[in-house]
């Protein structure tokens, strides 16, 4: 199983995100290809391939990190690409996260998946919510300015989703997504 662990926005935010997007995605422009809003979500840990067999002791794991988790504020604004805007495979907006919770949300689950015995990739962890994805490497300074004024609603993350990506089984060939264990934070 291809697994990520991620805080996932709730509908009303998605669906401003998606107004805002909407006539970008008109864009004609074989390179880009857009995320899906079903697909918008904030990772903290990626997993990769994960034996069936341990997702039991990570489950639990991640629960219990969860339960010392107090609910949080959030905001999606601003916009960066990967690995940098001057030759970017990836366009993102970013995280407003003013108490810093998601970055200790991050380490919690990466020990979480360290301690059931699976490796979680080393990249740093940087908040931020994928909107599309370039086939080639390009210079996205527009791209980045356009959705750099972008600012939106607050709202509280409450729980964290162990997701499972199937890579080619989504709507034009993209991955499919489906949640394999959800966990409120009771902090």
């Amino acid at each position: 199983m291809r697994l990520f662990v991620a805080v996932v926005p709730p509908i009303e935010v998605v669906e401003d995100l998606s107004e805002f997007v909407a006539p970008r995605r008109e864009h004609p422009d074989d390179d880009i290809r857009w995320s899906a809003g079903e697909h918008w979500h904030i990772t903290l840990a990626f997993l990769g391939d994960v034996p069936e067999w341990k997702t039991d002791e990570l489950g639990e794991r991640l629960e219990a990190a969860a339960k010392r988790q107090t609910p949080f504020p959030l905001s999606l604004r601003g916009a960066g690409a990967f690995p940098g805007v001057p030759d970017a495979r990836v366009l993102y907006t970013g995280v407003r996260d003013e108490t810093d919770a998601l970055k200790h949300l991050s380490k919690t689950t990466r020990a979480a998946a360290n301690h059931s015995g699976v490796t979680v990739d080393g990249r740093k962890f940087v908040p931020h919510l994928t909107l599309a994805r370039f086939r080639r490497p390009m210079d996205v300074t527009r791209w980045v300015r356009v959705f750099d004024t972008y600012s939106g609603a607050e709202w509280t993350a409450g729980s964290l989703q162990l997701i499972e990506s199937r890579l080619g089984e989504g709507v034009g060939r993209s991955a499919a997504y489906a949640t394999v264990g959800e966990w409120e934070f009771l902090g």
